[in-house]
């Protein structure tokens, strides 16, 4: 199970707690600055509008593709390492609301990953340093660090043991 925090809700479903969990001027302030950083060219520019205004942790040198969703509510509960690739119209949640309850959780990707394009990282998750996700994956528990993995749902494709051999043999 994913690391995360569970909040129990009666009545209508989670979504329509949503202020009760997240001021709305905190979310209006979040969708300008994350559509500003989603049509960005500049790869310093939005590394600065997502550390500075949305509180996200983001190593050196790493680098949101163009479109990337970060979470609209909880940003900065999003830490990504150093030197890493977040790909095109990847989405990063560390919320879901669910019918009766809403969770939160902290998504922690380390330095040197590689995250391919349209793929989705679910609240709870931390992603091992030098791993890499496949395009299209939906990544909905840990991935170890060094490993291969992709699909929907998620699977290892290959351990870091076997990506150390692969690049032996190349």
């Amino acid at each position: 199970m994913r690391k995360t925090e569970r909040y129990p809700v009666e009545g209508a479903n989670s979504l329509w707690h949503i202020y009760k969990t997240v001021p709305f001027w905190k979310v209006m302030k979040n969708f300008v600055v994350i559509q500003l950083g989603r049509y960005s060219p500049s790869l310093p520019f939005k590394n600065f509008l997502y550390s500075r205004f949305l509180h996200m942790n983001i190593g050196e040198a790493t680098s949101f593709a163009l479109m990337v969703m970060p979470d609209v509510m909880f940003p900065e509960r999003i830490t990504i390492g150093k030197n890493s690739i977040i790909g095109y119209n990847t989405t990063l949640l560390a919320h879901e609301y669910l019918i009766n309850e809403y969770r939160i959780g902290d998504v922690v990707i380390g330095d040197r990953v590689l995250i391919g394009a349209n793929s989705t990282i679910l609240p709870g998750v931390h992603i091992g340093d030098e791993a890499i996700v496949s395009a299209a994956t939906l990544v909905h528990k840990d991935v170890p660090a060094g490993s291969f993995v992709g699909g929907n749902p998620m699977k290892i494709i290959y351990t870091a043991e076997e990506m150390a051999k692969r690049r032996l043999n190349q």
